[in-house]
């Protein structure tokens, strides 16, 4: 009676089954149905095809092919070129999320909570400037940066010039050509290009935790240093999760920055990737079949990592409030 006079409609009991209304299945046709049906034509029913390929012995130009079970997989794993590219990939995964995530949180820090240590809680002078200048990196296309990074690092590239006006003689030493520098320098290539968006995702989740968090953790006498590590952190953990796994992801495929750099695979193949070896295996050897089974075992390492992540942050962090593991 209330309800009624006060014009207000009743929520639906709990456990009563909708009314399949026309507003309700249009509702679940657009926002539902056509998803999944997007995601299944693009992304499941691909994958199902390559699993399927790699147990044949499809060349790729031919309508002809073989099943032969799992040899193709019993091959990659006894092939010491693609296990050597595999410890490559895994080298990229660990190490280049945790440096470009480490940088990006100390200029995010700086940016937001490195200003003065009176007054009102803010950054750097000029942190505007500073946050469109790291950024800048990112909004070049991968294979632009690798291709100048690759023409910087030659013999007599800009990077041994520069060297060389601090006295210091390089003999034309070739950074890419060598195996003692070969991975880092990639390395740093990669760094460079994304910790400007990185930041900038973080800068924008410190600027979401509230004024006075920042404000009574000055005023119990908290330093940057510690404000950073026992506010900022804790705070925006699901953020660096997040980072975390796509760079994982990044550094999983790689095939940009690679085959820019270094497109040989570097000496001894000390920079050969599992997607460049996939390309090579069935583009310039005809092995499409042996590339399918290259491409699934790429595709199950990045869930596992993806997986493995999630899980070491939730043991870090335990369980956030309400609950939520």
């Amino acid at each position: 009676m209330t309800a009624a006079r006060t014009g207000r409609r009743k929520p639906p009991r709990a456990g009563v089954p909708r009314k399949l209304t026309l507003d309700y299945v249009s509702f679940l046709i657009v926002f539902l149905g056509l998803p999944v049906a997007i995601f299944l034509i693009f992304v499941i029913s691909p994958f199902i095809q390559a699993v399927y390929y790699s147990m044949t012995n499809w060349t790729g130009f031919s309508a002809n092919m073989d099943f032969i079970g799992v040899q193709n997989f019993v091959r990659l794993f006894q092939d010491p070129t693609f296990l050597q590219a595999m410890g490559n990939n895994a080298l990229l995964a660990i190490v280049v999320p945790l440096i470009t995530i480490a940088i990006a949180l100390i200029f995010a820090s700086m940016i937001t909570v490195g200003g003065p240590s009176h007054g009102q809680v803010r950054g750097l002078k000029a942190s505007s400037f500073y946050r469109v200048v790291s950024f800048f990196p990112y909004v070049i296309p991968a294979i632009v940066i690798a291709i100048l990074w690759n023409m910087i690092y030659t013999p007599n590239g800009l990077l041994n010039g520069l060297i060389g006006l601090l006295g210091i003689d390089m003999n034309e030493y070739a950074w890419l050509g060598d195996e003692r520098t070969a991975m880092g320098a990639t390395i740093f290539v990669i760094v460079w290009s994304m910790v400007g968006f990185y930041m900038v995702l973080f800068v924008a989740a410190i600027k979401g935790i509230p004024a006075e968090t920042l404000e009574a953790a000055r005023i119990d006498g908290a330093g940057r240093f510690r404000t950073v590590i026992s506010i900022l952190l804790p705070q925006i953990r699901d953020n660096v999760q997040t980072a975390y796994i796509y760079l994982g992801i990044l550094a999983l495929d790689a095939f940009v920055y690679m085959a820019g750099l270094n497109a040989t695979g570097g000496p001894g193949n000390s920079t050969l990737v599992m997607s460049q070896y996939l390309f090579r295996t069935a583009f310039e050897k005809g092995q499409f079949g042996l590339a399918s089974a290259m491409g699934v075992v790429l595709a199950v390492l990045t869930l596992l990592f993806a997986a493995l992540v999630i899980g070491v942050f939730r043991l870090i962090g335990g369980k956030d409030e309400g609950g939520r593991a």
